[in-house]
């Protein structure tokens, strides 16, 4: 849609002052892709595949986050999505839906056994990848806290949470026990937020939906460490983008200039805090 040039001064012209410290121009982008991913082309631009994720590098992006797998389901291009961001030097994630229908724990063995059979497979260096969580809108504090836990057990490492919105999620986690909240405050919060709209429609307060008043709204966390601001829906047959486009916070349509629709979030930090998250909760996993 814009010539590459002109990206630089459209990114500059978002995300004002931000919430919370942070914007689209100034704070680190970190991006999540599955087996969903690439959708399809949508706007001229630039590509990119499983195989190759350099024009998400070129475009700005400092991490990579692909999934791999959704309950039992495998994700068939979480090993080549790893391998390419490994390539270009991205910072490496992995994250794993948990579905409601296996236990927690079970879910966190499998995952963790994943990301370090795939790890060694595709000869990735030994380099840090962050693990994450992905909690489900029917999920309890407890089933958050045995994931959680499990995963600490097995790799020394305290994994990220990430909580799709919903009234019944939000009522559950604000009553968990002091013990539950202790170990879920230990994750670091990734938080989703398009818009005050969709699934956030309820969850209003007085003035715009922001990821400090969502985040008040769980009574867990102080702080959190990524804002999810764009994602993409399936609706009326193609990926449709939906973005933070509200108030003084500003994104665009696409990321950069790539063709596709995207997920993408912001780091709350500058690169280096970003470095020094993912040193911090990635995992040594060789």
């Amino acid at each position: 849609m814009f010539p590459l040039l002109m990206v630089p001064l459209l990114l500059a012209s978002c995300g004002g002052g931000g919430f919370g410290g942070t914007s689209v121009s100034s704070s680190p982008a970190v991006l999540n892709v599955s087996g969903w991913d690439p959708k399809e082309r949508q706007v001229s631009g630039e590509r990119y595949s499983q195989h190759d994720v350099s024009a998400l590098k070129r475009n700005g992006a400092r991490g990579l986050i692909a999934r791999s797998a959704k309950g039992p389901l495998l994700d068939d291009k979480f090993g080549d999505f790893l391998i390419s961001t490994d390539r270009q030097g991205l910072l490496m994630g992995a994250y794993h839906f948990v579905t409601m229908d296996q236990d927690p724990a079970a879910q966190a063995d499998a995952f963790v056994d994943r990301v370090r059979s795939t790890a060694r497979s595709r000869g990735v260096s030994q380099r840090k990848i962050l693990l994450v969580g992905d909690f489900d809108t029917k999920s309890s504090p407890d089933r958050l806290v045995r994931f959680i836990q499990r995963v600490e057990q097995r790799t020394g490492v305290t994994p990220v949470t990430y909580l799709e919105n919903s009234d019944r999620l939000r009522a559950s986690l604000s009553a968990a026990s002091p013990n539950q909240k202790s170990v879920i405050r230990r994750s670091p919060y990734w938080i989703a937020l398009y818009g005050p709209g969709g699934t956030e429609r309820t969850m209003m307060t007085s003035g715009p939906l922001t990821p400090d008043r969502l985040m008040e709204q769980y009574g867990i966390w102080d702080d959190w460490a990524l804002w999810q601001y764009g994602g993409v829906v399936w609706q009326n047959g193609r990926s449709t983008p939906k973005h933070y486009d509200t108030g003084s916070w500003r994104s665009p349509r696409y990321f950069g200039n790539m063709a596709h629709p995207m997920e993408r979030n912001v780091f709350k930090g500058s690169d280096g805090d970003l470095q020094s998250f993912w040193n911090r909760h990635g995992w040594a996993w060789w």
